[in-house]
């Protein structure tokens, strides 16, 4: 058994799904994982991680656009604002998604579906640095 770490800093440009896929397959590739669990953990609390489909940018749009009006920015709703007016719907998008994500290794390649891809889901509209810390135990 082995474990091995990586921290990946993902650079935002405010609200929006950044994918990091590649990146981490790339990793895997490099470290020559062969077979186990990958835990990716956020460690932020007005960001996110979710398997989402790839293929179609519009998935991503309707994504952000549905969540914008099930947590809306609006000062008057929220107590806590002490960041501006996505600080309280940050944290909310935050608690309804993942701040944690497990996925299989196996043979070298990361069982993902077809269509599916890893992404940050970033709810603020400032610019920020989040770490996806990557936890892999396995062989």
């Amino acid at each position: 058994m082995r474990q091995e770490f990586l921290n990946l800093l993902i650079k935002t440009n405010g609200q929006n799904l950044y994918e990091f896929t590649y990146k981490t397959i790339d990793w895997i590739k490099e470290k020559k994982l062969k077979n186990g669990i990958l835990n990716l953990s956020i460690q932020h609390t007005s960001a996110s991680l979710i398997v989402q489909e790839n293929a179609d940018p519009d998935v991503q749009t309707d994504l952000l656009n549905y969540f914008d009006k099930m947590v809306p920015m609006n000062d008057k709703l929220y107590i806590h604002t002490a960041e501006g007016k996505d600080d309280m719907p940050a944290h909310i998008k935050s608690a309804l998604t993942n701040n944690q994500i497990s996925l299989s290794i196996k043979k070298n390649e990361l069982l993902l579906g077809t269509w599916q891809g890893l992404y940050l889901f970033e709810h603020r509209i400032e610019n920020q640095t989040r770490k996806i810390i990557h936890h892999f135990i396995g062989e």
